[in-house]
């Protein structure tokens, strides 16, 4: 899978692009990720990519030309096009549901804003798919993209060491939270491993963390639940001695 982000400070991803997972995924050739930089993309002296709102208001935004030019570029230099993206605050929200989705195109194309944002004919005109992080601001967009794309690649085959290890990750099993994990020692300042992991019973075992993802998902996110789920498995025992 391709990634290609549009930014005016490419630098930022240096240091992210050499770590971990990505690193690995990027050395076995499952993932590629390039940055392009607006400002070499823009026309005069100054090279500017930047103005003053019409109208007045604080800060700068991002001028038509660069991004078109460098969106255009970027798209004609590989095949397929992409899907193109913009990191924005009034996109819709980002959630496991989405990634999946993403996680099934080949190339993802991604706008990263500054300052004030971007002129609105870069929406008009580009018409990219708009997705948030959170209801919050964050300076630029390079953090959400970089955000995005640790999500994505997790659900790339070959990119996590166990490939069942997404699957029972918090939103992706049946949408509920993750259930509670433990390892070594099997006791510590008092607290304990629940029994039935040490049983070596597997259906006791998929059973209890079944139990115990609908019980903390109903604690925490009862959002993700109907009413009945939220009344059925509230008062839920748990044997963990209260170590979650």
């Amino acid at each position: 899978m391709r990634f290609d982000v549009l930014t005016l400070f490419p630098e930022m991803f240096s240091g992210y692009l050499g770590q971990s997972i990505l690193k690995r995924a990027i050395g076995q050739a499952l993932v590629e990720v390039h940055t392009h930089d607006f400002r070499e993309y823009a026309q005069g002296p100054h090279a500017q990519v930047d103005d003053k709102p019409y109208g007045g208001g604080p800060g700068m935004l991002l001028m038509c030309q660069p991004v078109f030019d460098c969106v255009e570029a970027v798209q004609q230099a590989a095949d397929p096009p992409g899907r193109l993206i913009m990191m924005s605050p009034q996109g819709q929200t980002l959630n496991q549901t989405l990634i999946e989705q993403l996680s099934k195109e080949r190339r993802l194309v991604i706008l990263c804003g500054r300052y004030e944002g971007f002129d609105e004919r870069i929406r008009q005109g580009l018409q990219p798919m708009e997705i948030s992080v959170g209801d919050f601001i964050c300076n630029g967009g390079e953090v959400p993209a970089m955000l995005l794309i640790d999500a994505v690649i997790r659900l790339i085959p070959g990119v996590l060491g166990d490939e069942t290890s997404s699957r029972y990750d918090s939103f992706s099993h049946a949408g509920l939270l993750e259930y509670p994990q433990y390892t070594r020692p099997r006791e510590f300042r008092g607290m304990t491993v629940p029994e039935v992991l040490l049983s070596g019973n597997h259906q006791a075992i998929a059973a209890w963390r079944h139990e115990q993802s609908l019980k903390r998902t109903a604690e925490r996110r009862s959002d993700l639940l109907d009413s009945r789920d939220v009344g059925s498995f509230t008062g839920v025992s748990d044997d963990a001695s209260q170590t979650a």
